[in-house]
């Protein structure tokens, strides 16, 4: 499977509930962090390796280490 097989935006939360991710395209993804109380919104672009890997494992190989989840999981843990 390719990233053109794939209909984005994918939603996906680690296990632990304190990451949230919406990949938003093959090479861009937002992330919401929950520290206590606050949570951090973030965008990353992937332009280094890695972080190209990372999203590719969110898509493809999350199993592990996150689950799949709906875009209203996914907005309602920003409020």
């Amino acid at each position: 499977m390719d990233f053109k097989d794939i209909n984005f935006p994918v939603y996906r939360k680690y296990k632990n509930n304190k990451s949230y991710f919406k990949i938003i395209q093959a090479d861009l993804f937002e992330e919401i962090q929950i520290i206590g109380s606050k949570k951090i919104v973030k965008q990353t672009k992937a332009t280094q390796y890695p972080e190209m890997v990372f999203i590719r494992d969110l898509v493809f190989n999350y199993t592990e280490m996150a689950l799949e989840i709906t875009e209203e999981e996914y907005l309602q843990s920003k409020k």
